[in-house]
């Protein structure tokens, strides 16, 4: 055994006074007496008042030594020299990501992880530094390098395990960068090993791996997806993965809206998945929960319970009413006949509008006298208009046809491909500033969107019938894209659902001053409509969003998103070794060697001996006086009394 700071064993030169107090008499009172009669008695009381006295046996000095010389040493920092991970300056990245939930250590990996952490900085030497991040959605440094032993274990017990991806790219750059000026410098993880295999480890730096974890039993739902289908209705998929070893059986339930709809077995193959698709759901419904249980008196261990859960938010495409002022155009009926979300009715232009009330008005060479209050798409736009009608400006034709740009990013040009359409000629318009050019040629746009006096319009400056779009893909997909727009807008559009940790961008409803979202627990964050897009990036845990906008106190509308895990790496919890991506695994050879203190068990042990100290001391007091002034503590032979004057 040796001692860090061995000067502090001088502070046991203190037993001496505590020694000297023991010696030394108590001085008697001066009293002042009326008769020489008691002078006697005083000479024979003069040595029994001497200022010092023998040594005798005394258990409350044997303790007060004993509480001394713990404290002495547990001031000296003792250790002995343990084999450790490694030494010098050490980046110390802990796994928290959803994997570490797994349970097949006791009481789950992630605490496992926090108990070797704590095991590498109780063996740090006093030369050594670390710094503690914590690997999630995004790494969290949560102390910088230092040797103090208290913090850092501190930043390690109060670290919480997430429920998302690791981001382990981002958490190795900022580890590799603490070895600037470092002699010595390591990354250490310690982890189930869910290490991405494309990233290269050596890249970064001497990488070391601490594992944890044992088992490979888990069973997920690995994806879950209402849809709607034009004849049998909606529907719900799911997929139900079995990454274990082993056959598993499961019952698969499915929740709408808060009530039980069905629960069925089914048998997973080993490594493998099956696909479920529910039917027969009745029409109106928002949220989905799908969850996979055990058969009654199974015994197959499923080690991540995170990933037995799902849900959906529902939104089905609300069917609307076209009405399509064409003269014989197959093409464009065609087109939209094919759209499964909307009622095509078919008008004649020379009759003019009907008075029925539609969604969307399609118009091909023709226009009405007055705009009907309604979202437009516009094929092929009339060189006159009618009066008050200033929609555009027509212009001449061109035969510069040939696609330049379609734009990207937008939700009108998704997976739109223009490059092998060919057109014959387009009409020029100008006055067309509250539209965005969609697909632009080298003679100018073709294609325009955007907002006119509230309402949606689209305009494709071109004949279908002198184009060959309706026979290529491109026709479809523009429809529906368009189509997609004109419909109500939604303050949250995403396809799916999110994973945690992952942000959600938020466009205000026209109207719309506040906006609150709701976390699954019931948390609630509140932004002030200031800007058309919210960023909301607290998205931590799995289970359903709500998006409630207000004007004012009055809620307009309210939606609602799903957070899911679904991600295979996180799920497939068997503990992998990233040593073929540059990880040296396990511990350090015979040279690397740390300090294991245990002055924590001499100061535990003075304060067990103090209480013993305390209780001796006032068990002392509370003994009664026996005949001759003894006690029943020094007629055990603890002590001789003293006379009395």
């Amino acid at each position: 055994m040796s001692f860090i700071a061995p000067l502090a064993l001088i502070l046991s030169a203190l037993a001496v006074p505590i020694i000297l107090l023991y010696m030394l008499r108590l001085r008697r009172r001066e009293v002042q007496v009326s008769s020489t009669l008691l002078w006697q008695q005083l000479l024979q009381d003069r040595e029994a008042n001497a200022p010092w006295q023998k040594l005798r046996r005394n258990l409350l000095l044997l303790l007060q030594l004993l509480i001394l010389a713990a404290l002495v040493i547990a001031l000296a920092r003792p250790y002995i020299e343990v084999p450790t991970v490694t030494t010098g300056r050490i980046a110390l990245l802990i796994d928290a990501s959803a994997s570490m939930n797994a349970t097949d250590v006791s009481p789950s990996r992630f605490e496992a992880a926090k108990a070797r952490a704590a095991d590498v900085i109780n063996s740090l030497n006093p030369d050594d530094s670390v710094a503690v991040i914590r690997v999630a959605e995004g790494p969290a440094m949560l102390e910088s390098y230092t040797n103090d032993r208290a913090r850092l274990l501190e930043a390690v017990n109060t670290m919480t395990v997430s429920k998302g991806n690791p981001d382990w790219n981002a958490a190795l750059t900022l580890a590799a960068a603490g070895a600037q000026g470092a002699e010595k410098f390591t990354i250490l993880i310690v982890g189930d090993g869910g290490i991405p295999a494309n990233l290269s480890l050596p890249q970064y730096g001497e990488v070391r791996f601490v594992p944890v974890g044992a088992a490979a039993e888990n069973v997920a739902i690995s994806a879950l997806a209402p849809a709607s289908d034009s004849a049998k209705g909606p529907q719900i998929y799911a997929r139900i993965s079995n990454y274990g070893p082993a056959p598993a059986d499961v019952i698969f339930s499915l929740t709408l809206d808060g009530k039980l709809f069905s629960a069925a077995p089914y048998t997973v193959a080993a490594n493998g998945y099956t696909d479920v698709t529910v039917t027969g759901l009745p029409p109106e419904f928002r949220q989905v929960k799908a969850e996979i249980t055990r058969p009654t008196g199974n015994t197959q261990p499923d080690y991540l319970p995170l990933d037995d859960t799902a849900w959906a938010v529902y939104n089905p495409a609300s069917a609307g009413r076209a009405l399509l002022m064409a003269r014989n155009n197959r093409f464009l009926e065609n087109g939209l006949a094919s759209l499964p979300d909307w009622q095509v009715f078919k008008g004649d232009p020379a009759r003019g509008l009907p008075t029925d009330r539609y969604d969307l008005y399609v118009f091909d060479g023709w226009l009405p006298a007055t705009l009907p209050d309604a979202n437009i798409l516009l094929i092929n736009p009339p060189t006159e208009l009618p009066p008050g009608v200033n929609l555009y400006v027509p212009g001449g034709l061109s035969p510069q046809t040939k696609i330049t740009r379609v734009l990207p990013d937008d939700v009108r040009t998704r997976y739109l491909k223009f490059n092998d359409v060919n057109i014959r000629e387009f009409r020029l318009l100008s006055g067309v500033e509250w539209a965005t050019p969609l697909v632009v040629a080298e003679g100018g746009p073709i294609i325009y969107a955007g907002e006119f006096n509230g309402r949606r319009v689209a305009i494709l400056s071109f004949q279908l019938n002198a184009s060959d779009l309706p026979l290529k893909i491109a026709w479809p997909i523009l429809l529906a894209n368009l189509t997609e727009w004109y419909k109500a807008p939604r303050a949250v559009q995403i396809e799916g659902s999110l994973q945690p940790g992952q942000t959600l961008s938020i466009t205000p409803l026209p109207g719309a001053d506040t906006v609150r979202v709701s976390r699954p627990d019931g948390a609630i964050t509140t932004f002030q409509v200031d800007q058309p897009v919210l960023i909301y990036a607290d998205t931590p845990l799995t289970g359903i969003y709500t998006v409630d906008l207000y004007s004012g106190e009055t809620l307009i509308r309210q939606e609602a998103f799903a957070v899911n895990l679904f991600t295979p790496a996180e799920s497939q919890i068997a503990p992998r070794n990233p040593q073929g991506g540059g990880a040296a695994a396990g511990v350090g050879g015979p040279q690397e060697i740390g300090q294991r203190e245990f002055w924590p068990l001499f100061l535990i042990a003075a304060l067990g001996v103090l209480a013993v100290e305390w209780y001796v001391h006032h068990r002392r007091l509370a003994l009664p006086r026996l005949r001759g002034g003894q006690t029943a503590f020094s007629r055990r032979g603890m002590g001789r009394p003293t006379r009395r004057a």
